[in-house]
């Protein structure tokens, strides 16, 4: 294979990769920068106090004996056994679900996890009636997390149902929307019926949009799931218990069917990449299996934070009382700016995804003149970066799905002048665009 060939075979999404450099430039630049793209945490104040004073904690005593230990130690490839523990206490606590220590497994990052459970359940497989199967991850909603895109080893393997929209009101306002699942067009996939689905997935909620699938969508997947003898993996890195940051009504369930996947990542803790998959055992044997290949042991510095907090519900505490509000309050400013910025577009033009969680908000341009790769574009040349919509729709064809390319993804894990002037320029960028064409 020439070079040039090897390289293609890990670049596939190019569009993204020049999207993360743009974010890292930034983050490097002296120049100013609003900064409402990416998925950084926002840095709260009580939320990295405690932290602070766990990790002092650990370098207390001899030469700092406890963080010596957990970063002078490899963990076993399932992970570090003190933080699973905790874990199954924690949630057996607080749900009941009766999990062992065969029920959990720790990666580098939920993002790793994703990576071995979409090569586990998707890809070539040798079925014993059908001979050779192509089996793909089914995504019930799109628009869905960017991040999945490129997660096979080889081709891509996802089939995503584009969403119903509906238009709501959020807090007795009009100019809302949000997304269902179009079970009429799920249930009836080919694809699930030839047995041609290897997983379904969704994220709660889900990046980009705050959007929360409903407890009812929730069972019927589930029950699909069953029909199907298929595992549901939730991707619950922005849901409950932590960090929380959900503000619909939602119920948190697991069994043997479903593999729920948590990250402390948006508890404020990205830079020590610690995801957590619970399973059933079988699962969670292959991502141990998996870990030991690629990883040989998970990092086991999120853990030694994360475990004593989990142990006295302080982890808990602060999801609820200092992470939720912080991005419910953002939220709502944000949804303030953007109406005061571009409320009276022609229209109606703008519509904002009814928001219900994580650190985002779906803005939806109505027959925007432009795509917005290219609004992306002009809105970095004037310091402003967002997320345009086209990335977000992983296993839709958006050619003729105009839809696709009309909206942007927000960050709002940022302070309110970051806010204010980012907001600013999209509403005076995208007023021009209006005006313009």
């Amino acid at each position: 294979m020439q070079f040039s060939e090897f390289g293609k075979k890990f670049t596939k999404n190019s569009g993204i990769l020049q999207l993360m450099d743009d974010l890292g430039n930034a983050l490097n630049s002296e120049q100013p920068i609003n900064m409402l793209g990416g998925g950084n945490p926002a840095r709260i104040d009580k939320v990295n106090q405690t932290y602070w004073s766990v990790f002092k904690t650990l370098a207390e005593g001899d030469m700092g004996s406890m963080a010596i230990e957990n970063i002078g130690n490899y963990s076993t490839p399932q992970g570090d056994a003190k933080f699973i523990a905790a874990l199954v206490d924690f949630f057996n606590r607080h749900y009941d679900w009766g999990l062992t220590t065969d029920n959990i497994a720790l990666t580098n990052g939920s993002q790793n996890a994703f990576f071995y459970l979409f090569n586990l359940f998707g890809g070539q497989f040798d079925d014993t009636t059908q001979g050779s199967l192509d089996k793909k991850i089914l995504l019930p909603l799109a628009p869905e997390y960017v991040g999945y895109a490129d997660a096979h080893v080889d081709g891509q393997h996802f089939i995503a149902v584009p969403p119903s929209i509906e238009f709501v009101q959020h807090q007795g306002e009009d100019g809302f929307f949000k997304y269902r699942v179009d079970f009429d067009t799920l249930e009836n996939l080919a694809e699930l019926h030839n047995g041609e689905i290897g997983a379904i997935c969704c994220s709660r909620p889900t990046n980009p949009t705050g959007n929360v699938l409903t407890d009812d969508e929730m069972a019927r997947l589930e029950v699909i799931a069953k029909r199907f003898d298929i595992p549901l993996i939730i991707d619950n890195a922005y849901g409950m218990p932590f960090p929380n940051i959900i503000y619909s009504q939602a119920t948190l369930n697991w069994n043997e069917q479903i593999i729920l996947c948590f990250s402390l990542s948006k508890i404020g803790l990205p830079g020590v990449r610690t995801g957590i998959v619970v399973a059933n055992p079988q699962v969670v044997k292959a991502i141990s299996s998996l870990n030991a290949i690629v990883n040989l042991a998970p990092t086991r510095f999120g853990a030694a934070i994360a475990t004593p907090l989990l142990q006295d519900d302080r982890l808990k505490d602060l999801s609820d009382n200092h992470i939720r509000p912080f991005y419910q309050g953002q939220a709502k400013l944000a949804v303030q700016l953007l109406k005061q910025e571009l409320g009276d577009l022609p229209n109606d033009a703008m519509k904002i995804h009814k928001p219900e969680g994580a650190i985002f908000l779906w803005v939806w341009f109505k027959d925007l003149p432009i795509t917005t790769v290219e609004l992306y574009e002009r809105l970095k040349a004037k310091g402003t970066l967002i997320i345009p919509s086209e990335h977000f729709f992983v296993g839709v064809d958006t050619e003729n799905f105009r839809h696709a390319h009309e909206c942007i993804r927000l960050s709002i894990a940022q302070d309110d002048e970051t806010l204010k002037k980012g907001i600013a320029t999209i509403g005076e960028v995208v007023r021009a665009v209006y005006a313009n064409q």
